[in-house]
């Protein structure tokens, strides 16, 4: 049985990769540099065949383009594990949503607040976490690996923002006003202008990695979209619209946001994985001030998400109200610094919603919302007509 709720390596930290220097192989002209390849580089005709010493997290000088020999296969299985997760929002019936919603009494303000807000905040969150991968994160990785891992992480977040908008549109949500939000909703804003700056940084074309500075730059950019923009800003959202669920409101998006959330909680962890995997081959990038600005991140995150905890839910509703998030959140950051080797900041914090770890579990069964089967799909499923 998998479960994603903990990252490989917070228990398994001796089990990664060993510090190896990086491989002596350049294969190109400008081997003088210290940033890695791309995998867009001139082939060598007789170049000496990949070892899997050669590999390495960031500023490899290998070929990125032969897959194997693995060096991380935590991230290969992580690959294979997300592809057998796969699923479709069309799968998911949203009759009974559109009828509640449409009821003037089927739903309280407060409830149809929440709805509006986390669409407001996810259909333009997952947008920005797909293209920090994909015009940044790739670029720096140099582990096709990890690579591989990477394109169907940026393919689930398109999946994600899919999911987002079959569910404005079958609620026939005002569509001005949900895409809007992270533009005109301070909350939702300060949460989207925090996190765009990290990807701007790695967007930079003329950023490459293999300084000192540069690779803490990186680093604290993947702390920065792993461990608390998908890791901390979800959460709140998460738990409003699966408490809907489990009350029998709105069970088609909160379905949606079940499979979201598997998903996500993979790519925090892979994240998080690949965030230790490089403190191990670059102990040098983990200094005491570097360690310190990761937890002011952190904190901060927990001030933006608390108050976006109290925007979404001024008053208490659905048994939650705005404090208990505060705590959870503080539960939640514990943890994360737990991963990667900080200490926790909140002593006090508790988790004061248990059923969620619940929804992690990947294991084959009937899911909370008795509403289908929640199972892995196979490529035996699939009909090719």
């Amino acid at each position: 049985m998998l479960n994603w709720d903990e990252s490989i390596t917070a228990a398994t930290t001796a089990k990664m990769q060993p510090i190896i220097p990086p491989a002596p192989v350049p294969t190109r002209d400008d081997a003088d540099t210290h940033h890695g390849m791309t995998g867009l580089e001139q082939v060598e005709f007789g170049a000496g065949r990949i070892t899997v010493d050669d590999k390495q997290m960031i500023n490899c000088r290998a070929d990125l383009n032969q897959l194997v020999p693995f060096k991380y296969k935590w991230a290969w299985q992580k690959y294979l594990d997300a592809c057998a997760n796969h699923w479709m929002p069309q799968e998911i019936n949203m009759n009974a949503d559109i009828a509640l919603w449409k009821n003037p009494r089927g739903l309280s303000e407060d409830e149809r607040t929440i709805i509006k807000r986390n669409l407001g905040f996810f259909t333009s969150a997952d947008s920005l976490v797909a293209n920090n991968l994909v015009l940044a994160v790739y670029r720096h990785i140099t582990n096709p690996e990890c690579r591989q891992y990477l394109l169907r992480q940026a393919f689930e977040e398109a999946l994600h923002t899919h999911a987002y908008q079959y569910c404005v549109e079958s609620l026939a949500l005002d569509e001005a006003e949900v895409y809007n939000m992270y533009r005109e909703v301070p909350s939702i804003h300060d949460k989207a202008s925090w996190a765009m700056k990290y990807t701007q940084s790695l967007g930079d074309p003329d950023f490459h990695t293999g300084t000192l500075e540069d690779d803490q730059r990186l680093l604290r950019d993947l702390i920065a979209f792993y461990v608390i923009f998908e890791g901390i800003f979800f959460y709140v959202g998460f738990v409003q619209i699966l408490s809907m669920g489990r009350r029998n409101k709105m069970t088609g998006c909160a379905e949606q946001f079940q499979y979201i959330m598997r998903d996500e909680s993979m790519h925090m962890n892979f994240g998080i994985d690949m965030i230790n995997q490089i403190k191990i081959e670059n102990p040098q990038l983990w200094t005491e001030d570097f360690r310190q600005e990761a937890i002011k991140m952190i904190r901060e995150s927990v001030e933006l998400e608390t108050r976006y905890a109290h925007d979404s839910m001024p008053r208490g509703v659905l048994g939650l109200n705005a404090n208990m998030f505060e705590d959870y959140l503080q539960f939640i950051a514990n943890r994360r610094c737990a991963q990667i080797g900080l200490p926790e900041q909140y002593p006090k914090a508790s988790n004061p919603f248990p059923w969620m770890s619940e929804i992690m579990d990947l294991k084959k069964e009937k899911n909370f919302f008795e509403t289908r089967v929640t199972e892995y799909q196979t490529g035996g499923t699939l009909t090719w007509g």
